[in-house]
């Protein structure tokens, strides 16, 4: 009943956090084009074609009275239609969402390979020239920015070595999987289509490793601090006192507690993840939210990137609370 209770706090505290987002979005938006009908009909569209779209998506009333239509929409499933295309926004989300979710998914495992290991060798040899190097080297990528890490990556694995292809997620003379998940790796690997997963994997390296290099110096880091922690805690005193070989005693006792803070620190990487593909979707051309941001910023297509803002802080405060209910099923001890 504890964690049953503590979620549903959580999701009541969703409430203000969507409120706050949708509002300064909104709000941004409004102020940036005042009259966004032109760019949505162009320059040939009719007198009648602009009043009508105006009316639709009440243009002319108060902001405070378009916000109050959008919320109203929102609360009822309804996150409006892309001017545009027509589409409804939540029907493009579908389609370009698990692309996004791959990538972060990837991403995301990728930095946990990277950076455990790394802050492990980086705690046992504190204040040497290991430790010294791998901070180095993570904060290098955590201070580049994401387009530089990406473009570096494309042209080294790209062109010079020609290793890894660098656009889309599929080859042009393979046939996508039926779309179960959405996510074409899964998919293919529920239909055992080797051949296309192999080019899945393939295709998302380059992208996901990119993506990766910015984050996985967070998970180094707090993985170091957190078992240089551990390691002056008592009970692995006692456990060398017993005669333990180093690797039973940290593999065993002090590994475990340590990973504490960084299953933590891996709901706020995933949010951030699925924030931060946005310019490595671009470069990459990767068919997730964030080419299909750029294209409505493009578009001043507002209702779809209002809906890209509600869906990027659902997620990441969605990655938050399973990052928490994570904490409390691996230590026991921790109270809800």
């Amino acid at each position: 009943m504890g964690i049953a209770n503590y979620i549903a706090r959580r999701v009541l505290l969703l409430i203000p956090v969507l409120f706050g987002v949708t509002l300064i979005t909104f709000v941004i938006s409004f102020l940036t084009v005042p009259d966004p009908v032109r760019a949505w009909t162009g320059p040939r569209a009719t007198p009648g074609a602009i009043a009508a779209l105006s009316a639709r998506f009440h243009l002319h009333d108060p902001i405070y009275v378009q916000y109050y239509y959008y919320m109203v929409n929102l609360i009822t499933g309804n996150w409006g239609v892309v001017p545009s295309t027509g589409r409804e926004v939540l029907t493009d989300i579908r389609l370009y969402f698990p692309a996004t979710l791959e990538l972060a998914l990837t991403s995301l495992l990728i930095a946990i390979a990277i950076g455990i290991p790394l802050g492990v060798l980086a705690a046992m040899y504190q204040g040497r020239t290991l430790d010294h190097s791998i901070r180095l080297f993570y904060l290098a990528g955590y201070c580049s920015p994401p387009f530089f890490v990406a473009l570096l990556m494309i042209l080294v694995f790209g062109y010079v070595l020609r290793i890894f292809p660098t656009q889309g997620e599929l080859s042009s003379n393979l046939l996508f999987p039926a779309p179960i998940t959405g996510m074409v790796i899964i998919d293919s690997l529920l239909e055992r289509n080797w051949q296309v997963f192999t080019d899945a994997v393939w295709h998302i390296i380059l992208p996901a490793t990119s993506l990766s290099l910015i984050y996985f110096g967070i998970i180094t880091r707090v993985m170091r601090a957190s078992l240089l922690e551990v390691l002056q805690k008592d009970f692995i005193r006692a456990a060398f006192a017993k005669g333990l070989e180093n690797k039973v005693v940290l593999l065993k006792h002090a590994l475990r507690n340590a990973m504490l803070p960084v299953v933590t620190i891996l709901g706020v990487l995933l949010g951030g993840l699925l924030a931060g593909s946005i310019v490595i979707e671009t470069i990459f051309q990767w068919p997730g939210i964030g080419l299909y941001l750029e294209l409505s910023i493009l578009s001043f297509d507002f209702p779809s990137i209002m809906g890209v803002a509600v869906l990027i802080t659902l997620g990441v405060v969605l990655a938050n609370l399973i990052a928490d209910i994570l904490y409390a099923l691996i230590d026991p001890r921790i109270k809800v």
